[in-house]
């Protein structure tokens, strides 16, 4: 759980300076269960740039409650909570400062929006938040009140928890969690779920992840865990002590997210994922007589396959159904050891490209349309799907023929300012399984909607 804070001032010397305006939304990583906004009366004068900075003037903060009179209430909600801030040590140190001076020690573990920021977004102009927020295409309202930022501030941690493919920030909250948190009932944990699609992360005591999974209904999936009888479901449930979760509206961003995070993370209950999935992929080649030919062989590193496969048997059996559907030549694909024409030829199922007797460019033109079947429909293009909330769509960018990671973005935000989304997007690695993902969800054709970049000349 988060408490997501941020605090106005008079200003002045160090640790002298009084509260004017307090805003704080406890969030638990999905949406805001709480909120507390307030103006304080500082009972001292503000200073006349912070006046012109914040619009907050002394007359305004007369009738406001003193600090005494709102701390019970900032204690509350702030409990169990990690203390989230744009410049944290700041917010944190004029809180308990606030608090030390009526008699109470104020301790709470917090995080820096701003390290977080330029660890995860690196290579900013500037991490001041109005700036952040516009070159990351966060809308934000009320400048310099505290309300305004703390939205802000939310709507950034927001997209620093997307981007944080390690699950620091999840493991860190795990590990501070109370006691009482982190040793229900499984049930208790099944009943905290929701039914939506998304990626989870099933924790041990100390924080750490030890399972990470996909679904399309999280809380039933992950109660399938729960009551399994296999012997690695027993070995799970005796570990878990909770379960986070990241919704994603898309089945298809929870399906790279979840392939990305396993390969990064290398959870212990994932043993047969942290591997590639597909081991075998369908390559182009070009003959010394011009004639392009397709083969099977297994993925190396650095690869570049058309599409992948499981196994070589899954493999081989689409490669005859391409040359059969497209009429290519068993031969010249590897499919036929004959010493002159494939026996296709003989029956008329072949035009004779394996004894040269077709033209080559003719014969390849029907080659590029069996690539084409299993290939991006487009080298530069961004694939938008569902988001997590009716005002949010999910995006996958894929730039060159290669893809680049995931993303989401507010329907207000104009989707052709490519140099906002590439900011946003949340980096992955352009493996065979995330290209495999990608082009069978699209051959699926389950209404995801292409948009075609056209790139700067």
């Amino acid at each position: 759980m988060y408490a997501i804070l941020d605090i106005e001032t008079t200003g002045g010397q160090y640790n002298e300076e009084g509260i004017t305006e307090i805003a704080i939304y406890r969030f638990n990583g999905h949406k805001v269960t709480d909120q507390f906004i307030s103006l304080v009366n500082p009972e001292k004068a503000i200073q006349p740039f912070v006046v012109n900075l914040t619009g907050i003037n002394n007359k305004m903060l007369t009738t406001a409650p003193k600090f005494y009179e709102v701390a019970k209430r900032i204690v509350e909600i702030t409990n169990d909570c990690i203390l989230v801030a744009h410049n944290a040590q700041f917010d944190y140190r004029v809180l308990k400062n606030e608090f030390k001076q009526l008699g109470f020690d104020f301790e709470r573990n917090t995080l820096c929006s701003v390290e977080l920021s330029k660890k995860l977004i690196p290579g900013q102009a500037s991490y001041s938040l109005g700036k952040l927020a516009r070159s990351l295409g966060i809308p934000v309202s009320d400048r310099h009140r505290a309300s305004g930022d703390a939205q802000a501030t939310l709507k950034l941690f927001k997209l620093l928890l997307a981007k944080d493919k390690s699950k620091n920030i999840l493991e860190e909250s795990v590990k501070n969690s109370s006691n009482t948190l982190l040793t229900p009932k499984l049930l208790n944990i099944v009943d905290e779920l929701p039914s939506s699609t998304g990626v989870y992360y099933i924790h041990r005591s100390d924080g750490r992840v030890i399972y990470i999974g996909k679904s399309k209904n999280i809380r039933k999936r992950v109660n399938q865990h729960f009551t399994g009888s296999s012997k690695k479901a027993r070995a799970l449930q005796k570990e878990v002590s909770a379960v986070t979760y990241e919704e994603t509206g898309s089945e298809l961003i929870a399906l790279l997210k979840e392939n990305e995070e396993i390969k990064l993370n290398q959870p212990h209950f994932n043993r047969s994922r942290k591997r590639k999935i597909f081991s075998y992929g369908l390559f182009e080649d070009m003959n010394p007589e011009g004639y392009i030919t397709l083969h099977i062989e297994k993925i190396k590193p650095k690869g570049n396959p058309i599409t992948t496969f499981t196994s070589i048997h899954e493999a081989k059996n689409t490669l005859y159904k391409l040359t059969e559907e497209f009429s290519l030549c068993n031969k010249l694909n590897g499919l036929s050891d004959a010493k002159s024409h494939c026996f296709n030829y003989t029956i008329k199922k072949c035009i004779g490209a394996c004894i040269q007797k077709e033209d080559a460019e003719k014969y390849n033109e029907r080659v590029i349309m069996a690539i084409n079947k299993y290939s991006y429909p487009h080298k530069n293009m961004v694939l938008i799907d569902k988001g997590r909330e009716i005002d949010e769509r999910s995006a996958v960018l894929i730039e060159g023929g290669l893809f680049k990671g995931v993303g989401f973005y507010n329907l207000n935000f104009q989707l052709n300012n490519i140099h906002i989304l590439q900011k946003v997007i949340t980096p992955m690695d352009n493996n065979a399984d995330a290209k495999h993902i990608i082009q069978s969800y699209l051959r699926k054709k389950k209404g995801v909607k292409i948009i075609q970049l056209i790139t700067e000349k």
